[in-house]
This record gives structure tokens, C-alpha cells and sequence, in this order.
């Protein structure tokens, strides 16, 4: 598939109205998402100069999504994603907004902080299955493996730009007005969303069972995920990764200030770099447009990040550890975008929210349990080596999902279960 086939491909997916609304908006929304990341991961470690700590921070930030995730799945099969969506966006500026207030006033504490994050873990975990699970409806299927990749090329354009920012504004005027940021740049997002037209949001028209209570249809998504031996697989190998690898990212401050001896401007440098790569990764699915095993790339891609990750953790200066933090952003959106396309183009319709609410859970839920796990290990042993353990659990894990690999592709060409 040549680069010019994938660059039309690219233009017609953007060429449809509603996702040429949607992209800029979300993009605005991610980049706050961002800035406020990073500050937080600073402030974080300046009120406290402890890894634990930044592992717990991440840990109420990320981890409700393993108790309310699947619930969230729910309420996108029952409910307009579009209005699940709205509620959350505004509850998510009011949070950034009260952490800029607490923070400029000076009356914020690491149990605020703590707090807070849990409250915006609480909101993800209700709407990241509607957030996920619009993006069908604002392309044609034809697209949405495209789709699918421009979104994660947004999303780490983020990455990219909103650690510069943040950067920026913690040298110059510390961590408050990087809240102040995030907070006001919901409003694009919720901008965005008054402008779709069209959508096919109607939950009268899925087949989800009327009567049926919230754990009996949290029951049944789970039941269809573990009996279809693809998507099975890829989440049980997505959780891996995500609990061995992906916790990388939400220690990297400690590893920016303790590790490689730096300050802001190290973890900007970081972050923006794990960004670079991401983006090389979204781009490289993205033209190539028809990829014929993508289980194998996830598995390709699963394998490639976890040796970088052994190799980030053995590095003795940031320069070094710089090309490792690429290789894993470009392994970890290959490895995403792919299991994502799968996941949407083989899941029944009425399944679609409870599904990617599992992704959704496994996305925010492992980096938490992971990042919770290597940050407590590291008042005793540094933040090298429970990145290096989790890494190599990983490729253990592997060599598990590799042998099931005919099988795997089987079963999402053939859209059946064991």
C-alpha cells in the first residue's frame, strides 16, 4: 500500500463533516489533558519527593476505571454517548478548575491532590466506553481503521504538545496555570460536540435487552469478550502491557528527578519525546491504511516495547534513555490503534460500549496497578528495576499469546469465539 494510497485515505477519512468536527475539538481537550498531567506528576513529586506517592496519585487517577469501566460500557449501550460525553467534559473542567484554585491560593495538599485525581478517575471511568465507541458513528466502516489511527495521532500530538506547555508554564510560573489550561480547554471539546449533526446516537435502535439489570449486561460483555478467542487474547496481552510497560509513563517524573538527575525541563523532554514516537506510530498505521494481521503487529509491537523498556531502565543518562521512550510511544500506539481497529470491526453493535469499556479499563486500569505497584517497590529498590521486572513479565506473557496466534487471527476473520 503506497504512501499516497494512505494519504487519500486520510483526506476522505477527514473529508466526513462530523469527524472533521470532532478531531480539532478532542484534540484541543487532549492537549489540556496533557499539560495537566504533567503538572500534576510535578506537583506530585515537589510536594513530596516520593515514588509511592506518584504511584498513588496515578493510582486514583487511573484506577476507577477497573471498578466503574464496565458499568461505564453499560450506560454507552443504554444512553446518548454524545450526552454521557457532555456531562463528563464539564465535570472534568470543573475538577481542573478547583485544582487551579486550590494550587494558586496555596491551600493544596498532596490528599487534595490525591482526591481530586480521584475524582477525574471516577469521570473517565464512567465516559471513556461512549467516548470510544462515538467514533463508529462519525465515519463510514470503511474508514474507521483510519479513523481509528488519526484519533491516536491526536491524541499524542497531545502528548507531544502539552508537555511542552506544561513545561513552559512550571519554569515560568509554576504548576497552577497549567490547571487554569486544562480547565478552560474543555470548552472546545464541548463546542465541538453542539456541532455534530446526524449521528446515528439513538439508544432505542441497539439490541440491548430491555429489562435487564446493570450487572447482567456487565456479565454478558464480559462473557462475549473471554469466549471470543481474539479479542480474549489481545486484552489479556493489552493488560500486560499495560501493567509492566505503560506504568513508565506515569513515573516519569521520579525517573526525570531521581533517576537521570533533572528537573521539569527532563520530564518536558521526556514526555515530549515519548510523544514524538507515539505520533510516528499513529502515522505509520495510518498509511498504511490495510494492514493484514494486526493481531501480529500487537504482538510484534507488545514484544518491541518491552525490550526498550529493559533498555530505559538500564540507561545511566537521559540522552541514552531518550531513543528507548521513542520506541516504546511508537510500539504503544502500534500496539493500541491495532487492537482498538480490531475490537471495533469485529464486536457486535449492541456489545460495542461493554467491549471497549474492557480496553477502556485495561488502558487506565493496568497503568494504575502498575504504576501503584513499582512505585511502592521503589522506596526500597529505585524505579529501575520494577520497570525492568514488569517489562520482562511482559514478554513471559508473550510467548503465552504467540502460540495462540493462528487461532487469534482465526477467530477475528471468521468473527467467532472459541
Amino acid at each position: 500500500m503506497t504512501a499516497d494510497t494512505g494519504l487519500r485515505a486520510i483526506r476522505r477519512t477527514l473529508g466526513h463533516r462530523n469527524f472533521a468536527i470532532y478531531v480539532p475539538g478532542n484534540g484541543v481537550s487532549l492537549i489540556g489533558t496533557w499539560v495537566q498531567r504533567i503538572a500534576i506528576g510535578w506537583l506530585t513529586w515537589t510536594l513530596t519527593e516520593s515514588g509511592a506517592w506518584l504511584g498513588a496519585v496515578a493510582f486514583a487517577d487511573l484506577a476507577p476505571a477497573v471498578v466503574i469501566g464496565p458499568i461505564g460500557g453499560v450506560i454507552a449501550d443504554r444512553f446518548s454517548r454524545i450526552k454521557v460525553i457532555r456531562i463528563a467534559q464539564s465535570l472534568m473542567m470543573v475538577q481542573a478548575l478547583v485544582l487551579f484554585a486550590l494550587t494558586a491560593s496555596g491551600l493544596i495538599t498532596i490528599w487534595a491532590v490525591l482526591a481530586l485525581a480521584l475524582v477525574n478517575g471516577v469521570v473517565i471511568g464512567f465516559s471513556q466506553a461512549a467516548r470510544l465507541a462515538l467514533v463508529p458513528s462519525l465515519v463510514p466502516r470503511a474508514d474507521l481503521s483510519t479513523a481509528v489511527a488519526i484519533n491516536a495521532i491526536t491524541f499524542n500530538l497531545a502528548r507531544f504538545i502539552g508537555p511542552a506547555i506544561a513545561g513552559a508554564l512550571i519554569v515560568t510560573w509554576g504548576t497552577a496555570p497549567a490547571f487554569a489550561v486544562n480547565g478552560l480547554s474543555y470548552l472546545a471539546f464541548l463546542f465541538a460536540l453542539s456541532r455534530l449533526q446526524a449521528i446515528d446516537d439513538d439508544p432505542s435502535k441497539r439490541a440491548t435487552a430491555s429489562g435487564r439489570t446493570v450487572l447482567g449486561d456487565i456479565v454478558d460483555g464480559l462473557s462475549y469478550a473471554a469466549h471470543h478467542t481474539g479479542i480474549g487474547t489481545l486484552l489479556l496481552l493489552m493488560f500486560g502491557l499495560a501493567l509492566g510497560v505503560r506504568p513508565l509513563i506515569e513515573l516519569m517524573a521520579g525517573f526525570a528527578a531521581n533517576v537521570f538527575n533533572g528537573g521539569a525541563e527532563a520530564l518536558a523532554i521526556l514526555s515530549a519525546v515519548l510523544g514524538i514516537g507515539a505520533i510516528g506510530g499513529g502515522l505509520w498505521l495510518a498509511l498504511r491504511v490495510r494492514t493484514t494481521d494486526r493481531a501480529g503487529l500487537v504482538m510484534l509491537g507488545t514484544a518491541v516495547s518491552s525490550i526498550a523498556a529493559i533498555g530505559f531502565a538500564a540507561s545511566q543518562t537521559l540522552y541514552l534513555a531518550l531513543p528507548c521512550v521513542a520506541v516504546i510511544g511508537f510500539c504503544l500506539v502500534v500496539c493500541g490503534v491495532s487492537t482498538q481497529t480490531l475490537l471495533q470491526l469485529a464486536v457486535d453493535g449492541a456489545m460495542r460500549g461493554r467491549v471497549l469499556s474492557l480496553y477502556g479499563l485495561i488502558f487506565r486500569g493496568g497503568p494504575a496497578l502498575g504504576a501503584l505497584a513499582m512505585g511502592v517497590a521503589s522506596e526500597a529498590v529505585g524505579l529501575r528495576w520494577p520497570l525492568a521486572a514488569g517489562s520482562v513479565a511482559v514478554l513471559v506473557l508473550l510467548v503465552w499469546a504467540w502460540r495462540r496466534h493462528g487461532a487469534v487471527t482465526a477467530a477475528f476473520e471468521g468473527g467467532g469465539g472459541d
